[in-house]
């Protein structure tokens, strides 16, 4: 990776491609230390305390939430505009038929999601206005008014700022805001461990444990986000006027981790619903009875955090690969795959295969969310997030760098005119 790195910084385009990125992400890191005018932080803080998916929107944040600032509500309104669209995709003709024209229809669609990414954004400041006036210095309608516009703008902002990282710098504009906001949190973690292990809190082998917990799982991701199941595919011949097309051999490459790290953060964001409720209403016993039986880290919580992960990686993987829509594209262009008869036949036998690995997959994301709540019961580290974190930094990580490898590999091929 360094020697890639150090390769594509020669290459002019690519260095000026690889600052661009470097400095609009230092505008998302400047932009998450200006407050929202008209909320008191301190009071912030104490609400975020008490609500669990209120810590998980601050970890996805990079502490743009716990502070307040323009950029509160990160990039989540796009995320969850994105999926919605996916969705409405499968249901709605038009968007389908859209999503079939190529270039022009994608974009079409990217329209409708920036537009829907601002109406969701748009409700949830207005929410978040509202359910925090608490904090609010003068809950008025003008200030509540100037809140809402601010935290939506902020969102807007980013979203054009993760879209102009994709368009003239290098990788996902909207995965790398993300990874920032990760990364960004780590060097004050490492000092609370410094500080936790000076005043006798936890021990330096609590924190060994931690760091080969961390390695095992790097070394897991990189393994299962490059694994892949590659089906063979071979095309007829066939003579069109005087030319043959055709008769070449290729593969399908089926990932075994299909869905991404979003399984995770949405059972993660299911099961912290409960306790960030009761986080509003402290006197309701009922409230109080449900967030302690959920209570993150029990028993009930992380055997239901893991059903829920395999439920939506199948879910989500059923959304975004669709085998019969491969094996009619494969029959209408003359493509089968050897020993099996070409249309629903290979439906099956795609829609078999891909199950088998996705099950992979998502015991692999089980393991990788509940394993951080086991060791925290051998050590005293609060390792809250620690599996997702490190499953969206390594994948966003091995994305980026493919990127990087696949310009190079462009800039460097000579092609068959010398």
């Amino acid at each position: 990776m360094i020697e890639s790195l150090r390769n594509a910084w020669k290459i002019p385009d690519l260095r000026k491609r690889i600052l661009f990125t470097f400095a609009m992400l230092l505008v998302f890191r400047a932009g998450s230390h200006i407050p929202v005018p008209g909320v008191n932080p301190a009071i912030m803080k104490e609400i975020i305390e008490r609500g669990a998916l209120f810590g998980f929107f601050d970890f996805v944040s990079g502490g743009a939430f716990r502070n307040f600032t323009i950029f509160a509500m990160s990039i989540t309104p796009y995320i969850n505009a994105s999926i919605i669209m996916n969705l409405l995709t499968i249901v709605i003709p038009r968007l389908e038929q859209l999503a079939k024209e190529g270039e022009a229809g994608r974009k079409v669609l990217a329209q409708y999601t920036r537009y829907l990414t601002v109406i969701l954004a748009f409700i949830q400041a207005v929410g978040m206005s509202f359910g925090f006036r608490s904090a609010v210095i003068n809950p008025n309608f003008t200030t509540i008014s100037i809140i809402t516009i601010t935290l939506t703008a902020g969102t807007a902002f980013l979203m054009w700022l993760g879209e102009q990282i994709t368009d003239k710098g290098i990788g996902n504009g909207i995965s790398l805001i993300i990874f920032a906001g990760i990364v960004s949190r780590i060097p004050g973690g490492i000092y609370r461990v410094i500080q936790l292990v000076r005043i006798g809190t936890t021990s330096v082998l609590a924190v060994g444990l931690f760091v080969i917990f961390a390695v095992i799982i790097i070394m897991g991701v990189v393994a299962i986000q490059q694994a892949q199941r590659k089906i063979p595919v071979q095309y007829a011949k066939r003579v069109v006027g005087r030319k043959m097309y055709g008769g070449q051999s290729t593969h399908i490459p089926l990932r075994v981790n299909q869905a991404g790290v979003i399984p995770v953060i949405f059972a993660m964001s299911i099961l912290m619903f409960p306790s960030t409720i009761a986080g509003f209403f402290p006197q309701s016993k009922i409230m109080t009875t449900i967030a302690e039986f959920l209570r993150p880290g029990g028993t009930v919580y992380a055997s239901l955090y893991a059903v829920l992960i395999v439920f939506f990686t199948y879910f989500y993987t059923a959304v975004t690969f669709n085998p019969h829509d491969v094996a009619n594209n494969m029959k209408k262009y003359g493509g089968f795959i050897p020993g099996i008869r070409p249309g629903r036949p290979t439906a099956l036998f795609l829609d078999r295969v891909l199950s088998r690995i996705t099950l992979a997959g998502a015991l692999f994301l089980a393991a990788i969310a509940v394993l951080p709540y086991a060791l925290q019961n051998f050590t005293t580290l609060n390792v809250y997030f620690g599996g997702t974190a490190l499953l969206i930094v390594v994948g966003v990580a091995l994305d980026t760098m493919k990127q990087i490898e696949a310009q190079m590999l462009l800039r460097h091929y000579e092609g068959f005119l010398k």
